[in-house]
């Protein structure tokens, strides 16, 4: 059995037709027939009913294509592994990330990183954090950009950065002209903020605690643009990271003076895992920009 005979076999039963199959693979419709029949023979039973000119799997078909399509999967990731470890600057890199942090800091980050490797391809998975370390603990993804994380067993977080997070006000409020606030002057104010399970909205509550208040949730969202959206609409106030791209004749950001308010931001990977050359060259990169 060979491995070009089950990638014709795939190809048949996608298409359940032999020319269709054949014009796909670029080789005659006489030299697929030939090949599938030698497949069946080594098996010893039919994989395909045929019905003129289609064919359609049959139960013994249908149970093989289960197996083969997991095999050639392997296959072609440990082609691709290989080809990673004899060029490093290709390949796929799998990233999950905070969705605060595809603003700015993700794209800048990516952006000069495909200058350097402009072969190297991503996937990229947004959410909270409780969901992207649990892609990284599957094995879903290589690395994480994420909040602090700590006590979690396997896991190595990295620190690159201090973020600072801003009060952000429509543009007719009675504090948009200010330079810097204290965050216990917003309390009894609207907030607008993330769901709850986002690390943004667990900050919100602990820095307006710090403030001395409860702040009082108006609005939910599940994305910073949907929240300043809300805000230049006037109707709340929400604490976020520097936003590009907003219309100050809407919307004004402020500091905040008291208390500091801010947090960590670093990358997450699973401590024992080897990752591809390329996750591997990533990861130094991204370290060696925030050194």
């Amino acid at each position: 059995m060979e491995w070009q005979q089950l990638e014709y076999f795939r190809v048949v039963a996608d298409l359940e037709h032999f020319t269709k199959a054949a014009e796909r693979l670029a080789i005659s419709q006489p030299a697929l027939s030939r090949s599938i029949t030698k497949l069946e023979t080594e098996l010893g039973v039919t994989l395909f009913d045929r019905l003129g000119r289609s064919v359609r799997l049959n139960s013994f078909g249908k149970i093989f294509l289960n197996h083969v399509e997991r095999a050639l999967k392997e296959i072609h990731a440990g082609m691709e592994k290989v080809a990673q470890l004899n060029d490093p600057a290709t390949g796929t890199i799998s990233l999950a990330f905070l969705m605060t942090l595809g603003l700015n800091l993700l794209p800048d980050m990516i952006g000069k990183f495909n200058r350097q490797y402009p072969r190297i391809e991503f996937r990229l998975y947004q959410n909270a954090t409780p969901f992207i370390l649990k892609y990284l603990e599957a094995g879903e993804v290589d690395l994480c950009l994420t909040g602090r994380v700590d006590h979690q067993p396997g896991l190595i977080w990295h620190k690159l950065l201090d973020e600072e997070l801003f009060a952000y006000l429509p543009a007719d409020h009675s504090l948009a002209k200010r330079n810097g606030l204290d965050l216990a002057e917003l309390a009894g104010q609207p907030f607008i903020s993330l769901k709850k399970g986002f690390g943004m909205r667990t900050l919100t509550e602990t820095f307006c605690e710090q403030a001395g208040f409860v702040p009082r949730i108006k609005f939910e969202g599940d994305d910073v643009a949907t929240i300043v959206g809300l805000v230049s609409s006037g109707l709340g106030v929400s604490l976020i990271p520097s936003f590009p791209g907003i219309d100050s004749n809407k919307i004004k950001r402020i500091s905040i003076t008291k208390p500091s308010c801010g947090r960590e931001i670093g990358l997450a990977w699973l401590e024992g895992r080897t990752l591809s050359a390329s996750a591997e060259l990533f990861r130094s990169f991204v370290i060696n920009q925030f050194a």
